[in-house]
Parts: structure tokens; C-alpha cells; sequence
């Protein structure tokens, strides 16, 4: 399972990690987020805490196209953000996908390891991000409810932001 896209174009302005994780979870319905912690644009994403001031990354809108995405067709992510500080080697994101109460995935990733996947190198300097991924979504998708977060930190462990999602896949 290809997790890399979601954690590092959401987070890295982002979005686009939506992109493989909702490529691996695309489903036809999507919670409905606060508010206050939604991702602005066109997409299931939050934060997963409501104050995320201090964080590196902020995001100004992520859109999906289609949302919610659609098995077996493209995903469009465009995603738009500014970050405050580099990211440099050493920044991570831990991703976990869950099945309904089963985690499927738990994992650390190096971001600068796979920042290419958005067509990006580390060191990635401050100042304003401008993304656009196209991903493919598979056809079959068990039906059920999948929750993905990404929380995503510099090497000292400066916040860089923390995403989540939750879609549900109906038979």
C-alpha cells in the first residue's frame, strides 16, 4: 500500500497526500468535518486539533477533484499553502489508516524521502507552495469506514501540521 502522497501533499502544502492514501481509500460518502478545523476547499480533510496556530505549515485551501473521489477514476489534488520554516532532511509525518477500530497502517515517514512524488526537493524552503498531483484511484474498495491521519513534524519536532479524513465506502 502506497502511502507516501497523502502525508506529504497535505502536509506539505499542501494536500496532496490526500493523494495516495485516498487513492488506496477512495470511497463515495465523507464525514462531515467541524468548521473550524476543516482544510479549506473542496475536500474531507481537518486538523486534528483545533488550535494549530503554532504550527509550520499553513494551509490556505486543498481541493479534490472529484470529491469525494470515485473508484476507478483519476484524482485531481491541487493544493496551496506557506510554510514558515525550511523543511529540511529529518523532517517525518506519522501516518495511520484504521478500518473501522483496526488499524491498517501505523508508520513514520522521512518526508525529504519522498517529497519527489510532488515534484520537490529538501531542503524546501519557506514562503508559499502551489501543488497539483493526479493520482490514480483503484477500482475495488472494501466497503466500510477508513480514518487516515497524518501528523507531520520538523527534525526538533516543531509541528509542521496534523491532517485527518474520514471516508466511508457503501457496497
Amino acid at each position: 500500500m502506497k502511502l507516501s502522497t497523502l502525508p506529504l501533499v497535505s502536509l506539505l502544502a499542501v494536500s496532496v497526500s490526500a493523494g495516495s492514501l485516498f487513492q488506496q481509500l477512495a470511497g463515495n460518502q465523507i464525514s462531515p468535518a467541524g468548521e473550524s478545523s476543516s482544510i479549506p476547499g473542496d475536500n474531507p480533510l481537518r486538523y486534528c486539533d483545533e488550535d494549530h496556530s503554532h504550527d509550520v505549515l499553513t494551509i490556505e485551501k486543498v481541493d479534490l477533484v472529484p470529491n469525494p473521489p470515485l473508484p476507478g477514476q483519476p484524482l485531481t489534488i491541487k493544493a496551496v499553502g506557506v510554510l514558515k520554516d525550511v523543511v529540511e532532511k529529518g523532517a517525518y509525518v506519522v501516518v495511520s489508516v484504521k478500518y473501522g477500530l483496526i488499524t491498517l497502517v501505523k508508520e513514520t515517514l522521512d518526508l525529504c524521502d519522498h517529497v519527489n512524488e510532488v515534484d520537490l526537493e529538501c531542503p524546501i524552503d519557506r514562503g508559499r507552495l502551489i501543488l497539483t498531483k493526479v493520482v490514480d484511484i483503484p477500482k475495488q474498495i472494501p466497503p466500510g469506514k477508513y480514518t487516515v491521519r497524518a501528523d507531520a513534524g520538523l527534525e526538533d519536532n516543531t509541528p509542521l501540521t496534523c491532517l485527518t479524513g474520514t471516508i466511508i465506502f457503501s457496497r
